[in-house]
């Protein structure tokens, strides 16, 4: 594939583009339904380029559910009256219309709601029965908030580990994941977490790792969060004993409802430190003992969003009308025209403009793309600046670490000695700016767009001409630009 030349026009653009992902003809549905469903991106002239931190919904999820509350009376579930137990079926059905878009067995599966993927990874972490000789098992590339489980691991005297990536590709080295996994303590609890997708560099580890994982004695904790919003993810095919997911990232809306999605048998393993309102089916003061809920019960706290859940059913029904297939083969072809023609992009005296963290190749990445800019002298463009230059345009992207540090430091050619040392003089007060500071002035974050059901070749068009615009222009005027 030729790289774009700057002279080009969006239109003559389009026909290279299509010459070079024939495959994109296919998804013109897809156009049908921006014009539809979100004509408020080119009403408005937005670009939006940040599917990874949340996705868009489209305007017949609203219409539908804005429809159900005004015509439906629902009551708390936690009752037999007539609106409690409508509302119970419309939770119910929410729940099984989860546990299908999935291809999971009810007989098999649970489905958990939950705020998000973080509070379902946190049940998850401080349920766990973990205690001494056990061990929590993790890649590098993962969001803090599994990172955040070795805190519940080393409280209960477990161990912890990380299997490295490779700076270079942001893959896992396999050797090394088999040896890690080879350390399982037999007749112990261990427990691996990894991502299908990392939200830092999009690259995709693969879901073989489950039933390696599950061959060694590893109970599998699967990152689904940024994976699933243009991937399949079949659950009758790889079957995870743990998977976190924000339907938000999926599409758009309710922003206040996730799950985890749970084998029926390793539910059972876990343990909740605490009971609550909705998570028992007796408790007692004077006896001073509580029963446990059976199943979901045992670990929704509380009564759940109970008007928004429904909207879940919706935003599966927008999805499956559109087609997973047709989003991923849209947003693969968006992918692999953006990558090569940033990557081609240089400045006058040959130095290339972007650098980009992870593999090129599409196999095994999705529509995440992670950079940095340097300017002509080769210095780094600080992530803030190239935000704050792509917002006057009107280009909605996302900077920083993305809550995965430990990609990010690799990424970065970040040294443990160096954060050690920064660390150490920590007194919990600080901040960002200390922390580059501390750094001496090595990147402490990237730049980060994505892909998603809305996109479509004017959106990354216009991306690739904003950073065109970048080229032979040195950090001090772009520091410096109205």
């Amino acid at each position: 594939m030729q790289p774009l030349r700057a002279d080009k026009s969006l239109e003559q653009a389009f026909t290279g583009f299509l010459l070079d992902y024939p495959d994109y003809h296919l998804t013109a549905s897809l156009d049908d339904v921006r014009r539809r469903e979100f004509s408020r991106l080119d009403r408005s002239s937005q670009i939006y380029l940040d599917y990874t931190g949340g996705g868009l919904y489209g305007e017949w999820q609203l219409r539908r559910h804005t429809e159900l509350l005004l015509e439906r009376t629902l009551g708390n579930p936690h009752s037999v009256s007539p609106t409690s137990v409508a509302t119970t079926e419309l939770v119910e059905e929410a729940r099984r219309h989860t546990l299908a878009f999935f291809g999971g067995s009810p007989n098999e599966y649970a489905v958990i709601f939950t705020a998000n993927a973080t509070h379902a990874l946190k049940l998850v972490g401080e349920s766990y029965p973990f205690g001494p000789g056990d061990r929590f098992l993790l890649t590098y590339d993962n969001h803090n908030s599994v990172n955040g489980i070795r805190e519940f691991n080393r409280a209960h005297g477990a161990e912890t580990a990380y299997v490295p990536i490779d700076p270079l590709t942001m893959r896992v080295n396999e050797v090394a994941l088999d040896r890690y996994l080879g350390a399982a303590v037999k007749g112990r609890n261990n427990l691996f977490a990894f991502p299908a997708q990392s939200n830092f560099s999009g690259i995709q580890h693969p879901l073989e790792w489950i039933d390696r994982a599950h061959g060694e004695g590893w109970d599998v904790l699967l990152d689904a969060a940024a994976f699933v919003s243009t991937n399949r993810l079949d659950l009758s095919r790889w079957r995870p004993d743990y998977v976190a997911l924000s339907f938000y990232k999926m599409f758009g809306y309710p922003t206040g409802v996730g799950a985890l999605i749970a084998r029926r048998e390793a539910l059972s393993k876990l343990r909740r430190p605490w009971f609550a309102g909705g998570t028992i089916t007796v408790a007692s003061v004077q006896a001073d003992t509580h029963v446990p809920a059976d199943g979901s019960a045992a670990f929704e706290d509380g009564t759940v969003d109970y008007a928004n859940i429904p909207a879940v059913h919706f935003g599966l029904k927008f999805i499956e009308s559109i087609g997973l297939d047709q989003i991923h083969r849209r947003v693969r072809s968006l992918t692999g025209w953006l990558i090569t023609n940033l990557l081609a992009l240089r400045h006058t005296n040959g130095r290339p403009l972007i650098v980009l963290y992870g593999s090129p190749d599409l196999e095994g990445r999705g529509g995440t793309i992670t950079m940095n800019f340097n300017d002509s002298a080769g210095e780094l463009i600080e992530h803030d600046v190239i935000e704050q230059l792509a917002a006057k345009r009107n280009i909605s992207l996302r900077t920083g670490c993305f809550c995965n540090p430990g990609a990010g430091e690799l990424a970065l050619g970040l040294e443990k000695d160096e954060l050690v040392s920064c660390f150490a003089g920590n007194t919990g007060s600080m901040t960002l700016e200390d922390f580059r500071l501390c750094l001496a002035g090595k990147g402490t974050g990237a730049v980060r767009v994505s892909l998603g059901v809305a996109s479509n070749f004017p959106d990354v068009f216009a991306f690739e001409a904003f950073t065109r615009s970048l080229l032979d222009q040195s950090v001090e005027q772009l520091r410096s630009k109205p």
